[in-house]
């Protein structure tokens, strides 16, 4: 089977003045936490609970097999990648092998979902905010607009700024979730008891084994735990503002794998075999339930701390991603010319700032439905995500169609087992969103509402096809620096 090619054959590096005017401004161990960071989110530290009340120990498989398919999707964006790495990143790929039309709905889409997982983020910190006795008495939009407000401020500084950020939300993320391998390990392995619970893999088998509750829970929890991995292609816009690209990003592609079977897998499995499965409740973390039940004091504000570090980085990257996005679609012709200029610092801030003015709107919700806000937003979200990952599978299929042909040679870091894998991670992408229809109400008025967002697209189209100049506009250098 393949995907009829509208593009020339001798497009091989269209639009490389993408990435002109960026600076190559992020180093070897940013890119490894950027990497690290977008594949461990708040699906983890907060959302495990819920999961595990309602699969129980079978969520660790949930996450396995989801994992996996997740680090298809990095290996797919990662041949791309290293075949040109840019800044666009999929609407640049889905521009040059499946056509402008696609890289239009790519980019729009990949908007639509980085625009309402922020309002969803600044929410988050909002009422992460609140756990503090001392902020009680403070609006929930306030802290909302503060968010929105220092967040989108560093990321107009410069890209190394964004780099730092992320490098350190990722470290904290990561240092608490490699606190609790090692306790709950010495635990394990020392046969402690925790909560009165002898500690062991009985804890399993004594509370309805791997599926207490049948395969169907477990089923209809995969395309929730897809959505926990949202932002592992975050790693593609990065690696057009990296130096050593080439050498940097098939090691930090590689490496989530295992570091997904590490700290999602191995994280379930020790949580099952320390406390049964029944002790875990939605709306609190699974990690602070353990550390409770351990009587260690202040667990709960030191994962609060975590939850909320996790909500920042999200935050973080939705701006970084979406200003090169918007940035990529308007040299091709598919947004407003303006969202291609960059400021004193390599920044490509008018579509930073365009996003932050959709957040602006999350603020106001914050205001007028703060109950309601996560509900109205969250299940907009995946039809984005489940898009941006199909377009980078489509364009990676074009891209080995084109290698097979002789038409490009090969760079390297391929897919592996493709074009088989490539098609078998769109098949179950296509399983998501089978199951999301199944998940009433929120999934199903998702999939209703497609064709409405498919109208709106159309028509977005159809206006952007008058107002675009015969030729895509060229890249502006950025402006000299201020000494």
């Amino acid at each position: 089977m393949s995907i009829p090619d509208p593009v020339a054959e001798d497009s091989t590096h269209l639009l490389p003045e993408q990435d002109e005017g960026y600076h190559k401004g992020l180093g070897s161990r940013q890119i490894q936490m950027i990497a690290i960071g977008g594949a461990i989110g708040t699906g983890l530290f907060l959302g495990a609970g819920s999961r595990l009340q309602m699969a129980g120990p079978s969520l660790a498989l949930v996450y396995l097999v989801c994992g996996a398919f997740s680090f298809l999707i990095m290996r797919a964006l990662g041949e791309l990648v290293m075949y040109r790495p840019t800044c666009g990143s999929f609407v640049s790929y889905a521009r040059e092998f499946l056509g402008e039309k696609a890289a239009f709905v790519a980019g729009w889409l990949s908007f639509l979902n980085w625009a309402m997982t922020g309002i969803v983020d600044i929410t988050a910190v909002a009422l992460y905010m609140h756990f503090w006795g001392t902020f009680a008495g403070v609006p929930q939009w306030v802290f909302a607009l503060m968010a929105m407000c220092i967040v989108t401020t560093l990321n107009l500084v410069g890209v190394k700024w964004f780099g730092e950020i992320e490098f350190w939300f990722s470290l904290i993320k990561i240092v608490a979730l490699c606190l609790f391998l090692i306790v709950g390990s010495v635990i394990l392995g020392v046969r402690m008891p925790v909560a009165g619970h002898q500690t062991g893999l009985h804890l399993i088998a004594e509370n309805g084994g791997i599926f207490p509750h049948g395969l169907l829970p477990c089923l209809l929890l995969v395309q929730g735990v897809v959505f926990a991995y949202s932002g592992i292609e975050l790693i593609g816009t990065a690696a057009g503002e990296c130096a050593d690209v080439r050498t940097v990003l098939p090691r930090s592609v590689n490496s989530v794998i295992w570091r997904i079977g590490l700290f999602y897998v191995l994280s379930v499995v020790l949580l099952v075999c320390l406390l049964p499965w029944t002790a875990y409740r939605a709306g609190t973390s699974p990690f602070v339930t353990f550390f409770q039940a351990l009587g260690v004091p202040g667990v709960d504000t030191i994962m609060n701390i975590v939850v909320l570090t996790a909500a920042l980085s999200s935050l973080n990257s939705g701006l970084y991603s979406t200003g090169r996005v918007l940035r990529a679609m308007a040299l091709g012709g598919a947004a407003p010319q303006g969202l291609a200029r960059l400021n004193s610092s390599s920044v490509p801030a008018n579509g930073i700032v365009l996003t932050g003015v959709v957040y602006l709107v999350g603020v106001m919700l914050n205001y007028v439905v703060p109950s309601q806000v996560f509900e109205i937003v969250l299940n907009m979200a995946a039809l984005g995500i489940i898009s941006t990952w199909a377009f980078i599978l489509l364009s990676q299929i074009r891209l080995r169609q084109a290698v097979r042909a002789g038409r490009i040679a090969s760079a390297g870091f391929e897919m592996p087992g493709a074009p088989f894998t490539s098609w078998l991670t769109l098949g179950f992408l296509g399983c998501v969103v089978i199951l999301m229809g199944l998940d009433y109400p929120n999934g199903t008025a998702t999939l209703v509402s497609t064709p409405l967002v498919a109208v709106l697209l159309m028509l977005g189209w159809k206006y952007m096809a008058r107002t675009r100049p015969t030729a895509p506009p060229q890249a502006e250098p950025a402006p000299p620096s201020a000494p």
